[in-house]
């Protein structure tokens, strides 16, 4: 079949030779080339300009109005979705063709493995990283459009686990559904939120939002969803991350 996976990227890196991954620079208005010959998100029909704050959904955007595949996805240049073979080398481990044909016959879309919170869920944690009225005004505008969704949208909130990185495998018309409601939330977020006074990393909210939407969807529609390893090619600092989520917690507390 014919399987067109983006990796989002806004750097040179490695890239896989593997037909069914397509290099796709992210964010490219107004930039050069991160290598010769890449497929630029600011082609066609896009949203290049919104990268600050929509993150790899520019490209997700992008495969959405321009990408002819029967199956499509979104993983990261530095990160992927991947097989249980952990002996091999990492590049190496990638989702091939036929192992994304395997899942999508029993299953509807393809996910990483959840991330555990544990000690906090999905909903304190976001306003403890970010501003809580992001998932208000979110959720407001769940209600007025798809009120069906709220109570997936309010167990996602109160859960302890979740997909993140927006990185997903499916059928491209279950995608076409999937972005037609993901976008359609998030441009009316962005119509509603003042995100001025936001931190340049705050300013990516619709990359984040988008992160616990597709959780949102998934459980909405009752799809059936395939969980493999994220392949990371680069070292995860968890240390770093986890000194950052205690401080975000005392930070919290004090307020």
């Amino acid at each position: 079949m014919n399987i067109i996976i983006i990796v989002a990227s806004h750097k040179p890196y490695w890239f896989p030779e593997n037909a069914a991954y397509l290099p796709l620079q992210v964010g490219a208005a107004g930039k050069t080339d991160i290598c010769s010959g890449i497929v630029r998100d600011d082609s066609g029909e896009n949203i290049s300009e919104k990268n600050r704050t929509f993150c790899e959904l520019t490209g997700l955007f992008w495969a959405w109005k321009n990408l002819d595949a029967e199956i499509a996805g979104l993983c990261h240049y530095r990160r992927y979705l991947g097989n249980q073979r952990f002996w091999l080398p990492k590049k190496e481990r990638l989702l091939s063709g036929p192992e994304i044909e395997s899942l999508l016959s029993t299953h509807d879309v393809i996910l990483p493995h959840k991330r555990h919170y544990w000690i906090e869920t999905r909903g304190s944690q976001y306003a403890h990283a970010h501003h809580g009225e992001d998932l208000a005004c979110t959720e407001a505008v769940i209600r007025e459009k798809y009120p069906d969704a709220l109570p997936a949208w309010r167990h996602m909130l109160d859960s302890r686990s979740g997909h993140i990185c927006n990185m997903f495998v499916m059928r491209r018309g279950l995608m076409d559904e999937y972005c037609t409601w993901l976008f359609d939330i998030l441009f009316a977020v962005e119509s509603r939120l003042d995100i001025s006074a936001y931190s340049e990393k705050d300013r990516r909210v619709f990359g984040y939002l988008g992160e616990r939407l597709m959780d949102v969807w998934v459980e909405n529609r009752g799809l059936r969803a395939a969980e493999v390893p994220t392949v990371s090619l680069e070292p995860q600092h968890w240390l770093k991350k986890g000194c950052g989520f205690l401080r975000r917690k005392i930070s919290a507390r004090k307020r």
